[in-house]
């Protein structure tokens, strides 16, 4: 059996140089041959290296069965491989076991716990987006099988697969943002798999919008700025940001239970600077006061604390208030009562205030930059990449609970921005058009 590669799957399957891990991903438009060039490669390297392990996963068994697995049997029968003879699969532990001991397994990432125990040499990932950035990294972690002395020049590979998507995510850090010298992307339109029928393309084109075209035909990353909460943040607002005791530090807050957000920063008359975050799933305002009072105990200048304007009601938790339980706390602690300064509205400002007051700091109409985030701040950078609109409104899309059950990052989208961005509006308010569109 001969396969004639496409020259878009050839770069996939091939490794460019020798390196101990290879991490490749290849984004396609529809029938660009994803599917089918990941099957091959798994049962490529089953074959190159006798008694090797291989993983291939989905979010869903549902989609390992229906694509990926009848990719496999697909090529097993292409090439003469038979049933029972040359290899056996067995449908109760989902694997395939070959005659030269190498064995490829198939299973969903529903519960990832499961992976903890395998030793791999290979992993495929079906239809990567829908799993999550700590799935990959558990998965990247299960590539210590023992490497045999027959095997050559072996390579740990991990090769995934995906649609293009609208919006960044943890591929897009990963393969373009913060590439590193073994990830591999390989982008592949539609309009290269010469093999489709003529109508394919021309119905595609026919019936899709010009951005959905050019993303899920073309090939090509989406407008990843389109109907993002907050614009025009680039590389130039992220710094190296150094901590001062003998500057005013700012703690703003926000006061939901699971998970509390709250933010750190130094200011000056125009600039911002967001230098550290305090992020605590299923806590209380007590337990977040003493996690600052760890990092900071030695804070010698004023305590400046901003936040949500309801933390200023009695809490559920506490016969005080919010803040006034972090009062309390910090003066406890030590720190002196005239350093400790509440700079509050009276009120919650509407929330489009607060996001065109963050968006001024971050970059005004004249393009200068007032607003600064160090790398140390995480779940505000992935706020700045993932947090938006609902399609054409001006309302922001809080995940629900659907989502975060796909994508558990998600529930850290919303409140860390809340926290900051009540800092920002209170120094520097602007007025709004409510009638605004994202």
């Amino acid at each position: 059996m001969h396969y004639k590669f496409l020259p878009k799957q050839k770069e996939f399957l091939e490794i460019p140089s020798e390196r101990e891990l290879d991490v490749a991903i290849y984004q396609g438009g529809y029938g660009s041959g994803k599917t089918w060039s990941g099957a091959f490669l798994g049962i490529a390297l089953a074959m190159k290296y006798p008694g090797s392990v291989g993983l291939v996963v989905a979010k869903e068994y549902t989609l390992l069965k229906d694509t990926t697995m009848v990719s496999y049997f697909e090529h097993l029968d292409n090439m003469g491989y038979v049933n029972k003879k040359d290899y056996k699969y067995n449908k109760t532990d989902k694997v395939i076991l070959f005659k030269n001991g190498s064995k490829i397994l198939f299973k969903d990432a529903e519960n990832p716990e499961k992976f903890k125990s395998l030793n791999l040499h290979w992993v495929e990932v079906e239809e990567a987006s829908m799993i999550t950035d700590a799935d990959f990294k558990l998965l990247l972690s299960r590539l210590r099988g023992t490497i045999k002395p027959t095997w050559n020049n072996f390579t740990y590979r991990f090769f995934m697969h995906t649609n293009p998507q609208a919006s960044k995510g943890w591929i897009y850090e990963k393969f373009v943002e913060d590439k590193r010298p073994n990830y591999r992307r390989i982008l592949a339109p539609t309009s290269d798999n010469i093999y489709l029928p003529n109508h394919y393309i021309q119905s595609m084109k026919d019936d899709y919008d010009p951005e959905y075209y050019r993303i899920n035909v073309l090939g090509e990353d989406g407008d990843y700025s389109s109907g993002l909460v907050i614009k025009q943040f680039t590389d130039e607002n992220i710094k190296k940001i150094n901590y001062c005791d003998t500057l005013p530090l700012h703690l703003t807050c926000d006061f939901n239970v699971d998970p509390m957000m709250w933010c750190i920063a130094h200011k000056d008359d125009e600039n911002v600077y967001f230098f550290d975050e305090i992020v605590v799933e299923n806590t209380t305002t007590e337990e977040c006061i003493k996690e600052f009072i760890r990092r900071y105990s030695n804070h010698k200048d004023k305590i400046i604390i901003n936040g949500d304007a309801s933390g200023d009601n009695r809490s559920t938790q506490s016969q005080y208030t919010n803040y006034a339980t972090i009062k309390n706390l910090l003066i406890e602690h030590g720190y002196d009562e005239q350093n400790i300064i509440f700079h509050l509205r009276d009120y919650n400002p509407p929330i489009l205030s607060r996001i065109a007051a963050f968006n001024a700091k971050v970059c005004n109409s004249q393009g200068k930059r007032h607003l600064f985030v160090d790398r140390k701040c995480k779940w505000l950078l992935y706020n700045k990449k993932n947090l938006r609109f609902k399609p054409g409104t001006s309302i922001v899309d809080t995940p629900s609970i659907v989502q975060i059950s796909k994508n558990r990052d998600d529930k850290f989208l919303g409140h860390i921005f809340d926290a900051a961005s009540y800092l920002t509006e209170y120094y520097w308010r602007i007025k709004v058009n409510y009638d605004y569109k994202a």
